[in-house]
């Protein structure tokens, strides 16, 4: 089902069914996460391993405690800086956190989204929601209502889970995760909150990643389009993906030309599945310079880039 009602996703996720939520940052597949048999029917749906955890979506900085333990000041500091939003902090489960969302972890992964439905539903539902990005795994994630049916509707039980259509996600790639479990923070996943943002919040310096903490999003291929994805000019290549300033090569098709590293992340994964919508095999998509969002966009293409 597919659907714009607060009342039916509440209600489906009240029943242990599942919901596809949109938030600022990628649509989540969302389960009571609480529930071992609803957070596993997500893993069933996307194909995911038990072992790869899931970020527990909450409604503020008062939940934290709820399901974590050992939470420094200085991720307090991010937390109230940068929630609602999408940064997800890693920290210390507390007792009573299920190893269906942390993957068997003494971790685990939290964040408060900026999208005024996933906030209202999970506030209405009164309860954690585990909301990993709703598509099959590995896949490119889905920043529309529609790309969630295309990946997940033979896998979903349509009778009973809801797709929640809230129109285009407005960051369009997922959330930074910081480890928080230490006395500095680490990032274990590049997002649109930077190194830059969390060094001026905490005034600490990010310290290099050498954590074993298993994260989602980062394996070595990720956000995979059937297409090939090349990161320079591609012989052959018959798609292409680059800021506008850049001319099409000849004999590609233009499948996205944003106007800036803003505009870039939010129609990346829509381009790429529309080169798989075209049925094209090679696609280059140059990957725009600099630091912050910029670093986050060329780790998703890097990923995307490498087969698994």
């Amino acid at each position: 089902m597919i659907t714009a009602s607060i009342e039916v996703a509440v209600a489906a996720l009240k029943r242990g069914d599942l919901v596809a939520i949109p938030t600022e940052t990628v649509y989540g597949l969302a389960a009571d996460a609480s529930s071992e048999s609803a957070v596993r029917r997500i893993y069933e749906a996307k194909g995911r391993p038990l072992s790869h955890p899931v970020i527990v979506h909450i409604s503020g900085i008062a939940d934290l405690e709820r399901w974590a333990t050992d939470i420094p000041d200085w991720a307090y500091a991010l937390a109230k800086k940068c929630w609602p939003g999408p940064l997800t902090l890693i920290l210390k489960r507390a007792a009573g956190v299920g190893d269906w969302v942390t993957g068997g972890q003494d971790t685990v992964g939290l964040r408060v989204p900026n999208h005024p439905i996933a906030l209202e539903v999970i506030k209405a539902s009164g309860f954690g929601l585990a909301a990993p990005s709703a598509n099959r795994f590995g896949a490119v994630s889905p920043t529309t209502a529609a790309a969630v049916l295309e990946d997940l509707g033979p896998y979903l039980d349509l009778g009973k889970d809801v797709i929640f259509d809230g129109g285009d996600c407005s960051v369009g790639v997922e959330s930074t995760i910081v480890d928080a479990t230490g006395e500095r923070p680490s990032i274990l996943r590049l997002g649109a909150v930077t190194r830059e943002m969390i060094e001026a919040i905490t005034q600490l310096e990010v310290i290099e990643n050498t954590s074993e903490i298993r994260a989602p999003g980062t394996l070595a291929a990720h956000y995979s389009p059937s297409a090939t994805v090349h990161l320079k000019m591609f012989e052959g290549a018959d798609g292409f993906i680059g800021l506008a300033e850049l001319q099409t090569p000849e004999g590609m098709l233009r499948l996205a030309s944003p106007k800036d590293v803003s505009e870039y992340a939010q129609v990346l994964y829509q381009a790429l599945r529309r080169a798989d919508a075209f049925g094209l095999d090679n696609v280059v998509a140059i990957p725009p310079e600099g630091q912050g969002l910029a670093e986050a966009i060329r780790d998703r293409l890097l990923r995307a880039a490498t087969k698994s």
